[in-house]
């Protein structure tokens, strides 16, 4: 099971010097993917704009500039209240951000103790499938048979067995025809 932490808040997108406006906004963050948070602009409109990058980066720009390319975030103070700037750089355009420091901390935080950082890999679970991947196959006679369609080994007692003319899946025997494959009766 995975959880979600969400929070809804009202940012300004700056478009000078002096003059803002309000944009509400949802910001997102899955245990199912570990890495990311997700934000949403324009939330309640027919387009909003949603934008996903690393929750590390998000962390450090609370604390110090970071970031290069197309998301930078760092802390400063505007008109007396702290704000997290985020400047949002695309092929559709660029957008400079104010969140409420506070706020976007807080809601931070709440990420930070459903996933510790460096724990991500154990939230998704890579050494449990990776060593699924890596397992050796059993040797024949050991453990599961392969068993195939169309003249690959199919299993009958238990022991190996290949098709045979007239016996493939094509010819109504095989696999689960109830005749010599795994659904025979």
């Amino acid at each position: 099971m995975h959880t979600v932490v969400e929070r809804e808040m009202e940012m300004k997108l700056v478009l000078s010097p002096g003059r803002s406006v309000p944009v509400p906004a949802r910001l997102s963050y899955r245990s199912n993917d570990p890495y990311a948070v997700h934000m949403a602009f324009h939330i309640g409109s027919e387009c909003p704009v949603h934008w996903t990058f690393a929750r590390e980066l998000l962390v450090e720009g609370v604390f110090r500039p970071t970031g290069q390319g197309d998301v930078r975030v760092w802390p400063t103070r505007v008109e007396s209240r702290d704000v997290i700037c985020m400047a949002l750089s695309s092929p559709d355009g660029d957008a400079l951000l104010e969140a409420p420091s506070l706020a976007l901390s807080a809601w931070l935080e709440r990420t930070l103790r459903e996933v510790a950082p460096g724990r991500e890999g154990e939230a998704l679970a890579i050494e449990e499938g990776l060593s699924t991947l890596l397992r050796p196959a059993p040797a024949p006679g050991e453990g599961r048979t392969p068993h195939g369609r169309h003249g690959g080994p199919q299993t009958q007692g238990g022991a190996p067995r290949r098709c045979e003319k007239g016996q493939g899946a094509e010819s109504g025997g095989g696999v689960g025809s109830g005749e010599g494959g795994e659904g025979a009766s």
